[in-house]
């Protein structure tokens, strides 16, 4: 069964998604970021500058585009379908709807701005997660 955890009040989603992006990859795990493209394209560039003197190795493969070999070394993946990917460590959601094949991943990160729409689509998604029989946990993000 999938773990869920939602960390809500996230006041910069993207970088906060780059500092779990490079904790996830430090314990050696394998992780799927998911969302629309514009977003993923955010991820892109912020895992490119959010740290002058460390490299998060990523890759970021277009709907349907088979992996290169440099692809499968990358720890980190931005897919917009998260059942692109042959992994099943951990999934960060970006997106307003649950990832469909989530259920696949032994953990699945949604990352909630304070923003009253994204808090509104992100009680969805736990109702969803909820009614599938996940165990959700809840994180409270501490303004910096």
């Amino acid at each position: 069964m999938t773990e869920v955890a939602f960390h809500f009040n996230v006041p910069d989603r993207f970088g906060y998604a780059c500092r779990l992006l490079r904790k996830a990859a430090r314990s050696g795990a394998s992780v799927v970021v998911t969302g629309p493209a514009a977003d993923l394209a955010e991820v892109d560039r912020a895992l490119w500058a959010f740290d002058p003197v460390e490299f998060l190795p990523h890759a970021m493969l277009l709907p349907g585009e088979a992996p290169s070999s440099r692809a499968h070394a990358a720890p980190v993946w931005l897919l917009e379908d998260a059942r692109q990917d042959h992994r099943n460590d951990v999934l960060v959601n970006l997106g307003a709807e649950p990832p469909e094949g989530f259920d696949r991943y032994a953990r699945l990160i949604e990352i909630v701005s304070a923003e009253g729409a994204d808090r509104a689509s992100a009680r969805l998604r736990w109702r969803h997660y909820q009614a599938r029989g996940c165990a959700i946990q809840q994180h409270e993000v501490a303004p910096l």
